[in-house]
């Protein structure tokens, strides 16, 4: 046997172990979950409580456990004491609580991310171990310490190497999801996840630098290190798309961490979905910082007073409502300090109080009480009275408030009047139209000037109520304890009884679009306008925030082309730092130089400086000379790609990225080809799931094995502006990871020089 393979052997006991005590736990866990549902029902209300409670507790534990089988150990350090640290997703222990493996996140595993030959510590050596499924394949090591005396036995077993890790990671065929790096983190990466969690950072770099992957690790990082800060408020990510969303919902799994709520700008709002995008100019519009004001003015122009007021009959005197009633009585809520429709309560209790007195002024004697209490149910039942009320004080929700504004062109001039009339015309809509993901950040400001839904839907008026139940329930217990003097009140008793549950947190997070949040994780961050951040910082009092994006990606026009600019009037110059990821672990270096060569022409800021990976023929380029030989064309490469890059086991990923005004010429013919070819030869490849054919909107922060870019020139024709154009196809050039392919004609090549 060679030295290398008792060196896999050695690896593969270590790694036996660390699955043998995951099943362990996983066979305990459930055994202690069936048993707990077993009980049923039986039991006092306490004892029924506390049983929900270790089932909550017992399936989320069994959630994390089975989320870590893939790669549970990547890693291992050795000190100069001769002693060994596995590293791994989570953290295992033996039975009589001997370490096994150590969570990538605890400090003791630092230095498998940062050690240097150069800083290395009381390390002397790094093995990275990759595994198939439970079988060790392959083992690399890096000795830190050249004088000890693993580098002789490194090179004798013939494991000593460099970044070889990182590079079977990144020649690997894709598989629609993006996959952790945990067992690859680079030590520049490592910084920015471990920073702080009191800072917000904003992560700055090209594509391919990891800067997704960075954002993730940190969040999980976070969630480990700060468990007792972050346990009742949870962490939000927000992504560009749900296609985005869905290609990272495995990450944090992985990592051990279940229940992270992840929305889009579109649904950040519980039970309003928006999917439709706005025209680029119309989104910058309705981004802009002044847009706070003219909700705020259309919501003031809601409490005022009627040119009409009534004059009510009660028990043969006239009873007035004067303008002197109004108008104290608006003062009277807006110093309430409450959100216009829980004001409105006391702008109206106000008015009628006022009536009532003006009444009882008239009188000549003492009325008795049950005289008083039916003037004032008269004067509440009067039908003139209430619409009177609502038009002094109208009670609104924030989806009606932005749909009057942008069906109604009066409205809209008078309320943001530095549009101008093209503008205003480019904004107007039907009344009733969808809402659109640039309509949301509106609807949330003026939901925060409003208040709660003044008509409650039957559900959240139940679960009002049952909330209400379980507070008074919670009480109760507390009385006949004989405690609750406010050490422990019944809300934290409510707490306790439901468990530390990550999953049920998101849900409850998830649902209350007045949540606060302990950190928010903002991906693609730079194509945020001015109104989405206000919407973002409302939701993360403490201003804890791990932000990624790339300035040279910017496509939005509302968006940030300079982090100063928007981040220093967020959160002060200050209290954010910025970290910059410079390399390029995706693209090849053919692509990387071709796209960077690009964006710097263009005038685009560029972050990446270098790449990791050398590939032959990784820019491939074809022209055709008319526009009706693109169809081939483009089917030609893509079957040949197929072949290269897609496998039968589902592993592979291509994309066909086309200006906006092929995609729907192009797409149905090219697919429709592709099944009768794929039925043809026999191949079962899924062209639903390992086929992308798209526009530039719909590829940012996914990665595929190859890209076939058809006509740039003319995707830059399309686009609203130069600057955009440039940033849409600096996006679309960078996606593969193994081959770019550029289809074009000599007019498009003529328009456009890449």
């Amino acid at each position: 046997m060679s030295k290398y393979s008792a060196q896999l052997l050695e690896e593969q006991a270590a790694v036996d172990r660390a699955y043998g005590r995951l099943d362990s736990l996983r066979t305990q866990i459930k055994s202690r979950l069936d048993t707990v549902r077993a009980a049923g029902s039986h039991g006092s209300p306490t004892q029924r409580t506390e049983r929900d409670s270790f089932a909550n507790m017992y399936e989320d534990r069994l959630t994390q456990l089975r989320a870590v089988e893939d790669r549970l150990v990547f890693g291992r350090i050795d000190d100069n004491s001769h002693d060994r640290r596995y590293i791994g997703r989570i953290g295992l222990s033996s039975e009589n609580h001997d370490p096994i493996l150590t969570d990538w996140r605890a400090d003791a595993a630092r230095a498998f991310y940062e050690a240097t030959p150069s800083n290395h510590g009381n390390i002397v050596m790094r093995r990275h171990i990759s595994l198939h499924f439970r079988q060790v394949t392959a083992i690399e090591d890096e000795v830190l310490d050249m004088d000890s005396d693993q580098v002789d036995q490194a090179v004798d077993a013939g494991t000593l190497t460099g970044e070889g890790a990182l590079l079977a990671s990144l020649g690997s065929r894709r598989v629609g999801k993006m996959t952790d790096i945990v067992a690859t983190i680079q030590a520049e990466q490592d910084r920015i996840i471990r920073a702080p969690l009191d800072r917000t950072i904003v992560v700055q770099g090209g594509p391919g630098t990891g800067k997704t992957a960075v954002a993730l690790h940190r969040a999980a990082y976070l969630l480990y290190t700060y468990r007792r800060k972050l346990a009742g408020s949870g962490v939000l990510v927000v992504g560009p798309s749900s296609a985005f969303l869905h290609y990272i919902d495995q990450v944090l799994p992985s990592l051990g961490e279940t229940g992270v709520v992840s929305r889009t700008i579109g649904d950040l709002i519980p039970g309003i979905s928006a999917q439709t995008q706005d025209e680029p100019h119309q989104a910058k519009l309705k981004g802009d910082q002044r847009m706070a004001r003219a909700i705020a003015s259309a919501v003031a122009h809601r409490e005022r007073i009627p040119a009409h007021l009534p004059t009510i009959k009660i028990n043969g005197f006239s009873v007035p409502m004067l303008p002197v009633d109004v108008q104290e009585a608006i003062q009277d809520a807006k110093r309430t300090r409450k959100p216009h429709n829980q004001a409105r309560e006391s702008f109206i209790s106000s008015v009628l109080s006022a009536m009532r007195r003006r009444y009882l002024d008239q009188l000549d004697y003492t009325p008795e009480q049950a005289e008083i209490s039916d003037v004032a149910m008269q004067l509440r039942m009067s039908d003139e009275i209430r619409k009177t009320l609502n038009l002094a004080w109208l009670p609104m929700t924030g989806t009606w408030l932005v749909d009057q504004l942008f069906s109604k062109p009066n409205q809209l001039r008078r309320f943001a009047p530095w549009l101008s009339d093209q503008d205003v015309h480019s904004l107007i809509r039907p009344k009733g139209s969808p809402l659109t993901i640039a309509d949301i950040p509106l609807v949330d400001e003026a939901m925060e000037l409003l208040g709660p839904d003044p008509k409650l839907s039957a559900g959240q008026a139940a679960a009002r109520r049952q909330q209400a139940e379980e507070e008074q329930y919670a009480k109760d217990t507390l009385a006949q304890a004989g405690i609750g003097t406010g050490i422990v009140n019944a809300r934290m008793l409510l707490d306790n009884m439901a468990g530390d549950d990550p999953e049920a947190l998101a849900q409850k997070a998830g649902a209350d679009r007045e949540w606060t949040y302990g950190h928010i994780v903002v991906d693609e961050a730079q194509e945020l306008t001015a109104m989405d951040w206000r919407m973002l910082i409302r939701r993360c009092p403490s201003r804890s925030l791990t932000i990624v994006g790339d300035l040279g990606q910017t496509a939005a026009l509302g968006g940030s082309r300079d982090w100063a600019k928007t981040m220093d009037p967020l959160f002060g110059p200050d209290r954010w730092d910025l970290a910059e990821l410079t390399t390029d672990y995706r693209n090849p270096k053919e692509v990387s130089e071709l796209a960077v060569k690009f964006a710097k022409t263009e005038g685009l800021y560029v972050s990446t400086s270098s790449s990791v990976r050398e590939m032959e023929g990784a820019v491939h380029r074809i022209t055709v000379q008319h526009m009706d030989q693109l169809p081939q064309a483009v089917l030609r490469q893509t079957l040949a790609l197929a072949k290269e890059f897609l496998s039968t086991d589902g592993s592979g990923r291509l994309a066909i990225i086309l200006p906006g005004s092929l995609l729907t010429m192009l797409e149905g013919p090219i697919r429709k080809q592709l099944d009768l070819d794929n039925k043809g030869q026999g191949q079962r490849y899924d062209w639903r799931e390992q086929l992308s054919i798209c526009d530039t909107n719909m590829v940012k922060g996914l990665e595929y094995d190859a890209v076939i870019l058809v006509q740039p020139g003319q995707i830059e024709l399309e686009a609203p502006s130069r600057l955009t154009a440039a940033s849409d196809l600096y996006v679309a050039m960078t996606r593969p990871t193994q081959r770019l392919v550029i289809i074009r004609t000599p007019q498009d090549s003529g328009a456009l020089e890449l």
